[in-house]
């Protein structure tokens, strides 16, 4: 029992490591700038280097709950620019993009746990 907290760290935090460095990419940040998302070109990466340190963060238990904050400061911009659902006419993509708002805030749920209780034994803190 545990290790739970570590895998359940492990497991809630590889999401924002393994994306992270996608968000250099110019497709996401031309999504993200067709989408509305103002100074795209800058803030696209900033957030990937603020997903990819919270996470790892998080994953160590170093400093978790600062890195968990970081993933809320990532998280909340996120979901309601990236996922508006309620706006798109495609049933099919206003689907998708509503399980993928969902999936955020449980994941935002998540983070705020790990913001308060910290992260638990086996960590590097």
């Amino acid at each position: 029992m545990e290790l739970l907290p570590l895998v359940g760290r492990i497991l809630f935090a590889a999401i924002f490591v393994l994306a992270g460095p996608g968000h250099f990419t110019s497709e996401r940040i031309s999504h993200a700038s067709d989408l509305g998302v103002p100074l795209a070109s800058i803030l696209v990466p900033l957030s990937g280097v603020i997903a990819f340190v919270g996470g790892l963060s998080v994953i160590l238990g170093y400093k978790a709950k600062f890195g968990a904050l970081l993933l809320i400061l990532f998280l909340v911009p996120v979901t309601f620019m990236m996922h508006q659902f309620w706006g798109i006419s495609d049933p099919l993509q206003a689907q998708i993009q509503k399980v993928m708002f969902i999936k955020n805030i449980s994941l935002l749920g998540g983070a705020i746990l790990i913001a308060y209780f910290g992260s638990g034994p086996y960590s590097a803190e």
